[in-house]
């Protein structure tokens, strides 16, 4: 099983930038999908992207396509988010989790379990 600890939140103002790393533990991370979510207050916890085990395929959320980007360093056992042109309304606690399948990673919630999570908030 793998584990995923969230970092790289903060405050920044609307137009602005930040990366969030994943950092995994566990020997088989590199044959894992990895995809980030988040949860905004009051909201449920949704998709954001997604990266397949070997780089080569990803997917978004329309709501962040076009201006995040997921990349993934297999011989660091990391995943990143890239956040560009953030909006007030990303402002949420964002997740990253790991599954052998695609499509749970793509279309479901179902981990097992979820970690701490980094805060993003965009100002307007």
């Amino acid at each position: 099983q793998v584990q995923m600890v969230e970092s790289g939140g903060g405050l920044v103002q609307a137009g602005g930038s930040l990366r969030l790393s994943c950092a995994a533990s566990g020997r088989i991370f590199s044959v894992y999908a990895c995809g980030w979510f988040r949860q905004a207050p009051g909201k449920e916890r949704e998709f954001v992207a997604a990266i397949h085990w070997n780089g080569r395929s990803t997917h978004y959320s329309d709501s962040v396509k076009g201006r995040f980007a997921i990349s993934r360093d297999n011989t660091k056992n990391t995943v990143y988010l890239h956040m560009n042109s953030l909006k007030p309304e990303d402002t949420a606690v964002y997740y990253c989790n790991a599954d052998p399948s695609w499509v749970v990673v793509t279309t479901t919630l179902d981990f097992g379990s979820w970690g701490q999570g980094t805060q993003v908030t965009v100002s307007s």
